[in-house]
């Protein structure tokens, strides 16, 4: 299913069950904005190559709009735009005093050289700068972006408006970003991970654990699930999966990674069938990658008892179904995979006080606001007898639209 229209029917339902008003359940799922710029460069040759960047801004009615940047040959205007609604129930269900954006340039990154990526994000940048800003809306790193970008994002910014840090998130530390935020996304996915476990009485050490996509986040969550003691039997990245019925050692497969850049010829797991890889045995199956893997014809197979969505709308609507039918336990990507922002916001905190913190605190922080998040969605799931997914929609949409009505919606 498209993610636009799995994103509205998860937020119509959640509508449903809030009793909301139908003037305001309309207002909340149209985007403020929506932007379309072409960005023309020089390329190494000498010759002149364009793209097309979107910035889709869907509301600030909780405070400056969040969301990243992707670079990817097929940035659509409908999944950005899905994205950004994401991202507004997102840092509501934080309780992060943000709305939701999303952007991105149809490009491939591999394709271009350093040069040419840093003359485009600075283009972008010239075409976007008026309608960004510490309280108007703040980019982050996404898929096929990178701290540098937000580096390079940041001087052109400050190009126009005088030296401006908090404009973006996701920085390299020596550039006023965050301690901690590289394994922020990871990080919090291990604390969800916790809490829902606490709450069904098991540990991550008594599990056993898949993980789909080995990038940032799937690799974070590795190391620290393995350092709680989980046993990860199976990973996989687009190159390759692996598997270990006995636990694969994570440390070693990191090592190896830095050291070729991809998970084959690591010969401390057997390969298999990457395909095979969503519905491989495990207690928790943990998707970090693309969008709509689990669909309904996968939802069938996969024998995991916990899915912790790593990704963005892994789980399409029919999935979501069938798992509730075959009784697996699904913690949704609203909450999940929401340590990255959280932590993003942390980092804005910091530039915007002019003061920076030791990453211990860092952590500490984000553990409380998931453990607190975590707490929130059950109690909706208890009003509304709902599902975890259900819970935290309509724990989102209800803070947002609480806002919308405080500050004089309609007026």
């Amino acid at each position: 299913m498209n993610a636009l229209v799995a994103t509205n029917r998860n937020f119509r339902l959640a509508a449903r069950l809030l009793g909301l008003d139908a003037r305001i359940e309309k207002s909340l799922v149209i985007p403020l904005r929506e932007i379309k710029v072409e960005c023309t460069i020089p390329k190494d040759d000498g010759s002149l190559m364009s793209f097309v960047g979107f910035r889709i801004q869907h509301d600030n009615a909780r405070g400056p709009m969040k969301g990243g940047i992707r670079y990817h040959p097929e940035v659509d205007p409908d999944e950005v735009n899905a994205l950004a609604q994401l991202m507004t129930w997102k840092t509501a269900v934080a309780d992060i005093p943000y709305g939701g954006a999303k952007g991105g340039i149809g490009c491939d990154p591999s394709e271009l050289s350093a040069s040419e990526l840093e003359r485009l994000t600075r283009v972008f940048t010239q075409k976007i700068h008026d309608v960004i800003g510490a309280n108007l809306d703040v980019p982050a790193p996404d898929m096929g972006t990178n701290s540098q970008t937000m580096a390079w994002i940041m001087d052109e910014y400050s190009k126009f408006h005088g030296h401006s840090p908090a404009v973006v998130t996701g920085k390299p530390v020596d550039l006023n970003g965050s301690l901690g935020r590289e394994a922020a996304t990871g990080r919090g996915l291990l604390y969800a991970t916790e809490a829902l476990l606490a709450e069904h009485g098991k540990l991550i050490k008594d599990l056993t654990f898949v993980i789909q996509g080995f990038g940032n986040v799937g690799s974070w969550v590795a190391r620290l699930i393995h350092e709680k003691g989980g046993k990860i039997i199976a990973v996989s990245d687009v190159t390759r999966a692996l598997r270990n019925r006995e636990g694969i050692d994570i440390p070693a497969l990191l090592k190896h990674i830095d050291a070729t850049g991809k998970l084959s010829g690591f010969d401390g797991a057997d390969s298999f069938d990457a395909s095979e890889l969503l519905t491989h045995e495990c207690d928790v199956l943990i998707p970090c990658a693309l969008g709509g893997v689990l669909n309904r014809d996968i939802a069938e197979n996969v024998r995991a008892k916990f899915i912790i969505e790593g990704a963005n709308h892994p789980t399409d609507p029919e999935a979501d179904e069938i798992f509730a039918r075959k009784g697996v336990i699904v913690l949704p990507d609203i909450y999940a995979n929401s340590g990255g922002v959280t932590v993003s916001y942390f980092e804005w905190v910091q530039n915007i006080q002019g003061f920076m913190w030791e990453e211990e605190k860092v952590n500490q922080e984000l553990k409380r606001y998931m453990k607190k998040a975590f707490i929130d969605i059950k109690d909706m799931c208890k009003s509304h007898n709902c599902n975890l997914r259900m819970g935290a929609f309509t724990l989102g949409v209800n803070r947002v639209a609480r806002a919308t009505l405080l500050r004089g919606w309609g007026a």
